[in-house]
């Protein structure tokens, strides 16, 4: 079996919320454009700082909208450019 890049987009981090339990808000279409579901796992690499992380995104009606929750909060900030990838296994 093999790991395969499926979808992937970049943009700009819209917003945080560190009270949030987790997971990073993807505008809607952020999902059309990567053909991203809902609870999907990602990888989210953080262009300024460097920092990687992995969590689950939610789907947002807000458009462009990229918001780290919960402890990614910590990972980055406004403004920040951000690659979301989602993984395909065969």
């Amino acid at each position: 079996m093999r790991t395969y890049l499926r979808a992937k987009i970049k943009g700009i981090v819209t917003g945080t919320d560190l009270n949030y339990e987790g997971s990073l808000t993807l505008g809607s279409d952020f999902f059309e454009q990567g053909g991203f579901e809902e609870g999907e796992q990602v990888d989210v690499v953080n262009l300024n700082n460097g920092a990687r992380f992995t969590t689950y995104v939610i789907r947002s009606p807000v458009l462009q909208q990229i918001v780290l929750n919960g402890a990614a909060a910590r990972l980055g900030q406004i403004e920040d450019k951000v690659i979301v990838m989602a993984w395909e296994i065969r």
